[in-house]
């Protein structure tokens, strides 16, 4: 694990308030938004305690830290300890052509910063859906600007603009060879999964966050508008993910959380999940 009691955050001369229940920054200001349009969306929710906010500087004092894990050879996986927020982790994935980092956690350190640019730093950043934009700003700040790749369909859940953000128009594109991001919609119209040609030895990966999510049992997937209120996604919403990602083989599935990694057979595994979950939901 990354952190000690020196830690300090990767400084990049502003203070930006982070949302304590989504880990979304928010652009500089002197005092919290007054709310937060993240968390308002149906798809997210606001804290039983009302609206909270904190920063970078106040995760570290309270004793948060990155954690970084090698999840397979060329695959990194990056959380914050203890769990923050959603809980999610982003996934590092190495290339000699430059290393594309799939999802963000809110909290950036110096430790974090100097370990990864002895990895080979990040080309590119790039995400599953909004929920998991978190500290993407400073994210590529600290990494030469970073260009930060976000889709057109979800421009309005920006909560911090830079001049390093790309709108990208949703067609399939590979950012390093071998490395492609795909847009699926569903959880979010712009929802987005990463493949890795050259995962899991050569057999292909895929990288979902939650816009297709991994069960506990790890053998099934499972597909959802809204996680935390419980709305289930559409049939015809469905069939588009699956038509988005037939042309690219692989055999394993990572998800948005630690563990959270069908290890074989990933293809299959989506379809027999989207045959159950169609027969449930059509009664």
């Amino acid at each position: 694990m990354l952190g000690t009691s020196k830690t300090k955050r990767w400084v990049d001369n502003v203070e930006c308030y982070i949302c304590t229940t989504c880990g979304v920054q928010f652009a500089e200001s002197e005092l919290p938004p007054v709310d937060c349009p993240i968390c308002l969306d149906p798809r997210q929710y606001v804290g039983w305690k009302g609206q909270q906010w904190t920063t970078m500087d106040e995760l570290i004092s309270d004793g948060f830290r990155n954690d970084l894990r090698t999840e397979e050879p060329g695959l990194f996986g990056i959380g914050i300890d203890p769990s923050f927020s959603i809980g999610q982790r982003g996934l590092l994935v190495q290339t000699q052509a430059g290393n594309v980092l799939y999802d963000c956690v809110s909290l950036l350190d110096e430790e974090t910063v100097v370990e990864i640019k002895r990895m080979g730093g990040i080309k590119f950043i790039c995400f599953s859906h909004p929920h998991f934009y978190d500290s993407m700003v400073s994210w590529s700040q600290a990494f030469d600007n970073a260009p930060i790749i976000v889709p057109e369909a979800d421009r309005e859940h920006v909560m911090r603009h830079d001049p390093a953000i790309r709108y990208w128009d949703g067609t399939p594109l590979e950012l390093v060879p071998g490395v492609t991001l795909i847009q699926t919609g569903g959880h979010f119209d712009g929802s987005a999964v990463l493949h890795w040609r050259d995962g899991a030895d050569g057999k292909g990966t895929l990288l979902v966050g939650d816009t297709i999510t991994v069960v506990p049992d790890r053998r099934f997937v499972s597909f959802m508008t809204s996680y935390p209120n419980l709305i289930p996604m559409s049939e015809r919403e469905l069939l588009n993910i699956l038509n988005k990602i037939k042309p690219y083989n692989f055999d394993r599935i990572y998800g948005g959380w630690w563990e959270r990694t069908v290890l074989s057979g990933g293809k299959n595994s989506i379809l027999e999940s989207a045959r159950r979950y169609i027969e449930h939901i059509s009664g």
